[in-house]
């Protein structure tokens, strides 16, 4: 499904900046603080778990593309009837620390059954960074063959701690950074590059052949609204001035 003409400018120029509340999180207070920073910080879209409910909640507060995320087909048909306007299977960070890993064919089937459910809307699919990088690429090549319209990438998202701060960032954003450039490699597809990527990886994701990025973690541990829209701030500025250098 083609996306919305102002979407695919952004994924044109690689200035794409998801934000994401999570798949899990239903709390309305929490998805709600997320949603009014990402509209004043001028995000291009935001992710938020599949409830109608919650994007009853984002459609009375911004303006911006809503994207609903869930495992469950009928679920996310459920959201869009309810007004959203793309959907997302994954990011499965979440399901593994509840020792659950999804398969590639797991993942094969439930876009398929999406992709038949809703076919007018537009589909991005999570590729599992526990997948062996050839098993990602082979995913990626079977999901865009299928209808998929954006592939997302993920990492492992660890507390690392460093006397170097930048190469602490640097390091939780190595796995997603190296799957992107691998996947860029072998489809068509716009790639969100997501899971600890910050202000200073950036330029890193967008040169690795990103079409921009999914942020949630950065955000979440800002402890105010404030400090989370100054960090978007940051996020934004930084993926502008990739723009601009790739003109």
């Amino acid at each position: 499904m083609p996306l919305q003409v102002t979407l695919k400018e952004r994924f044109d120029n690689r200035s794409v900046i998801k934000v994401i509340s999570g798949i899990n999180n239903f709390d309305p207070k929490s998805v709600g603080s997320i949603i009014q920073v990402a509209d004043k910080g001028k995000a291009t879209y935001i992710d938020i778990a599949a409830s109608t409910e919650l994007v009853h909640l984002a459609l009375s507060l911004t303006n911006l593309p809503i994207c609903v995320s869930s495992i469950s087909p009928k679920l996310l048909k459920k959201c869009v009837e309810a007004g959203a306007q793309m959907v997302e299977l994954g990011n499965f960070d979440s399901f593994y620390t509840q020792g659950y890993a999804f398969s590639f064919h797991d993942i094969i089937n439930i876009s398929v059954k999406v992709r038949n459910l809703l076919p007018e809307i537009p589909l991005c699919v999570t590729i599992p960074y526990i997948l062996p990088l050839e098993e990602q690429i082979k995913l990626a090549q079977i999901l865009e063959n299928v209808g998929v319209d954006i592939l997302q990438t993920e990492g492992l998202v660890t507390n690392l701690k460093s006397n170097k701060p930048n190469y602490s960032l640097i390091e939780k954003a190595i796995p997603t950074i190296a799957a992107t450039y691998a996947l860029s490699k072998f489809v068509d597809l716009p790639i969100l590059c997501s899971s600890g990527i910050s202000d200073v990886t950036i330029p890193l994701a967008i040169e690795a052949g990103a079409s921009g990025i999914g942020v949630c973690s950065c955000l979440k541990e800002s402890n105010s609204n404030v400090a989370m829209l100054a960090t978007l701030n940051k996020l934004v500025s930084s993926i502008s001035s990739c723009s601009y250098s790739l003109i």
